[in-house]
């Protein structure tokens, strides 16, 4: 009983001796090591043996040392446990608010850069959208210089059968008149033409294929901003209670190829800044091939007028000295028959006059039969011989005269006969180039920018 005493009022006197927590000094307390001393002689039953278990006791003051370390271990690691669960509650409320906020932040970035995708992303398909209209109305204008430079075939094949119609024609028509020179310099205006619609037509294949290449890499940028929309509007729409999200420890790094923000908005800007050049280039080309086609249209047009109206003055002037030829033909004639009327009139006069020289002389050879005397020198005699004599200067007069109508009739027949032959070349010149020539002239295109749309 004494025993079950003395430990009810040790805790009791424990209680009213222990120091508070906080005047406790924060140390460990001394371990008490108890050497018990073990008896060498032989353990026994009797009284004796009890004294080895009194010396390895603890004494009232270390138990109560004692309790007072594990009261304070209990109450401090009480107070580091409620430490660290309000640290745990302001970490984990202010990691909470960290992630949400970072959460919040990233999104609104992503939000951000999805209005840049958005707006270069529209940028690039009005761009796109405006170089293939643009590439198209090229094509067009291409197209219409492809039909013009056809459309230069027929007139070239026209000013080629002029000259080689006019080749035929018959000296001394055979000339290098002012229609042979326009001919030739309108071949030399088509050929011109034609060399610079084909180097034309080339520029606008060229700026075609620049157009579309340039076309291309947009859309191509176009198609990794609708793609990079796609996933980051996917990125936005994650939350905490996605379940397609997981861990991806591996996709926190940076490529090394990665682009900067300043390099992707310069990749765009200087794609659409090369297809806005582009597409002026174009403009550019488009005016410029209108103001080709109008230009070699009103050139050849010209050009055209003036050939025609250098034929039609040839022609005047061809007609004008084949009515000259003819009204000299028309009097030549009238002279040769004339001529061959006096040719006519002078052998009636010859043989007049050779009647009456005969009837003389053979008055004279008859009186020079006359006997003796009779034979004489009479005024009968004398006008014989002088009515001879006068009839042969007249027959000699009017024989130099039938031989000078003679001549002058072979004059005027050689006469006939080259007006004649000039009037032939006349005709046939007039012939190659009014029926040859200026009707096959009505074959010309009316105007080649009208054809260039056909």
């Amino acid at each position: 009983s004494g025993g079950s005493g003395g430990g009810s009022a040790g805790p009791a006197m424990a209680q009213a001796e222990e120091p508070l927590p906080t005047a406790m000094p924060h140390c460990p307390l001394p371990a008490k090591i108890c050497d018990v001393v073990r008896s060498e002689r032989p353990r026994s039953c009797c009284g004796m043996a009890m004294a080895g278990f009194r010396t390895a006791k603890y004494q009232l003051p270390e138990w109560h040392r004692r309790n007072a370390g594990v009261y304070y271990k209990a109450f401090t690691a009480s107070e580091e446990s409620e430490r660290g669960r309000t640290e745990s509650k302001h970490l984990m409320k202010h990691a909470a608010a960290s992630a949400q906020r970072a959460q919040e932040c990233s999104k609104a970035t992503l939000g951000q850069r999805l209005q840049d995708i958005h707006f270069w992303r529209v940028e690039l398909q009005k761009e796109i959208m405006e170089l293939d209209a643009e590439t198209n109305l090229l094509a067009a204008q291409k197209l219409r210089l492809e039909r013009t430079f056809d459309a230069t075939e027929v007139p070239y094949a026209v000013v080629v059968d002029n000259l080689e119609c006019r080749e035929r024609r018959q000296p001394p028509d055979l000339v290098i008149d002012e229609v042979e020179r326009q001919l030739l310099k309108e071949a030399e205006l088509i050929r011109n033409i034609r060399d610079l619609l084909k180097r034309t037509i080339i520029q606008a294949t060229t700026q075609i294929r620049s157009n579309r290449i340039q076309k291309e890499n947009c859309e191509l940028d176009w198609s990794d901003k609708v793609e990079t929309y796609h996933i980051d509007d996917k990125c936005v729409s994650y939350c905490t209670d996605s379940t397609n999200v997981q861990f991806h420890p591996s996709s926190v790094k940076f490529e090394e190829n990665a682009s900067t923000p300043k390099s992707w908005a310069q990749f765009s800007h200087d794609n659409i800044s090369s297809a806005e050049q582009e597409k002026l280039a174009s403009v550019q080309l488009r005016s410029l091939i209108n103001n080709i086609i109008h230009d070699v249209s009103e050139d050849l047009r010209m050009q055209r007028a003036t050939v025609n109206e250098a034929f039609d003055n040839h022609c005047r002037e061809l007609e004008d000295a084949k009515f000259r030829l003819e009204k000299h033909l028309e009097r030549i004639l009238k002279d040769i028959g004339d001529e061959e009327a006096n040719i006519v009139s002078l052998k009636k006069a010859i043989r007049e006059k050779e009647a009456h020289l005969k009837v003389a002389q053979t008055r004279l050879f008859d009186r020079s039969f006359r006997p003796n005397i009779e034979l004489c020198r009479d005024e009968p005699q004398f006008r014989l011989v002088s009515e001879v004599e006068e009839l042969t200067v007249l027959l000699e007069a009017l024989k130099r005269k039938l031989m000078e109508s003679e001549q002058n009739l072979k004059n005027l027949e050689e006469t006939r006969m080259k007006l004649e032959k000039e009037i032939a070349v006349k005709a046939n010149s007039i012939f190659i180039d009014r029926q040859k020539c200026m009707a096959y002239r009505v074959k010309y295109p009316v105007d080649l920018e009208v054809a260039s749309y056909k």
